[in-house]
């Protein structure tokens, strides 16, 4: 089985490599620096799981030279999916399977508009980790883990060869759950609630945490995130919000979100599919989202700023 992972950040460094690893055939879809990058340096994990390096994989920044693929895992950002979908096309045949890894909802969506919805699952990751250098990964906390499967919640034998493949890498876990749609629900009630209040309090889970206020604010955002997904026709479970805060009591008191950690470094990032998406749909349903519609308001101005479009102060 041959498998193209497209990007090599945090995501696709670390899965990427685990499957490398593992024997598995593995090519990176990498650019400029962290191309040059891999092919003089090899890809470097630094990883509770175990540490471990690949030396002189194979990597390429020309989707043609690649060729097909069987399995194309996307790790890019979640705003990147659109732009670079399009020129993943030579990597796909009748037979490949697409797997989007990015936070949100939206990525399926994009990538079956430009590759076609008959070669795209959903699918998402869960780890965190961090890119600590050019070709270095870091992963510092959660069991990391890819799950996916046909947006329609069929159970079919495409699905189930990728995850027999994968399933002998170690360091991380693959997950075909009986509801995709909820799974990518379910991660982003994980996921954005820590990166949006981390963002607009600048600081890290161990404040976020153990301040009371704090608490509540992360608490509130999840209930709004479950209160959406059931009027859009998801069920969640309602104990999720006060499980999900006590993971998060689990996690290193310095851990961030990638999108908090983008935002206060200036640089784009995944505000719009995920506080953004949320905002969004909850606007569209009728659903109150009033921490979501504050934080939103408060981030804008510098995710604006951070993607040049920022509109000049008015006199």
């Amino acid at each position: 089985m041959r498998i193209a992972v497209v990007g090599v950040g945090a995501v696709g460094g670390y899965f990427g490599g685990r499957l490398a690893q593992a024997g598995l055939d593995v090519v990176f879809l990498a650019r400029g620096k962290t191309l040059a990058s891999l092919r003089a340096e090899g890809l470097r994990i630094q990883s509770i799981a175990g540490d471990f390096e690949i030396q002189n994989p194979n990597a390429a920044d020309d989707p043609a030279e690649i060729g097909r693929c069987d399995v194309v895992l996307v790790a890019v950002k979640a705003y990147q999916v659109q732009e670079i979908a399009p020129s993943l096309a030579p990597l796909v045949g009748v037979d490949t399977v697409v797997i989007p890894m990015q936070n949100g909802l939206e990525a399926p969506a994009l990538l079956s508009e430009a590759l076609g919805p008959e070669v795209v699952l959903g699918g998402l990751c869960k780890i965190f980790a961090s890119k600590t250098g050019p070709v270095t990964i870091g992963h510092i906390g959660l069991e990391p883990a890819i799950e996916f499967g046909e947006m329609s919640g069929e159970k079919t034998g495409r699905v189930e060869r990728v995850r027999a493949a994968f399933a002998p890498a170690a360091g991380m876990a693959t997950v075909v759950p009986d509801d995709i749609q909820v799974a990518l629900w379910q991660k982003l009630m994980h996921v954005e609630p820590l990166g949006a209040v981390g963002s607009v309090v600048r600081e890290p889970a161990g404040v976020l945490r153990t301040v009371p206020e704090t608490r509540r604010m992360l608490l509130s955002a999840m209930e709004e995130i479950v209160a959406l997904a059931s009027k859009r026709g998801i069920a969640l479970d309602p104990s999720l919000p006060e499980r999900a805060i006590r993971r998060i009591d689990q996690l290193p008191a310095d851990a961030t979100a990638s999108m908090h950690r983008d935002i206060l470094a200036g640089r784009p990032s995944e505000f719009e599919f995920q506080t953004g998406t949320v905002v969004r749909y909850a606007r569209e349903s009728q659903v109150p989202a009033p921490v979501h519609s504050a934080i939103y308001a408060a981030l804008l101005p510098g995710t604006l700023r951070a993607r040049g479009c920022l509109p000049a102060p008015s006199h």
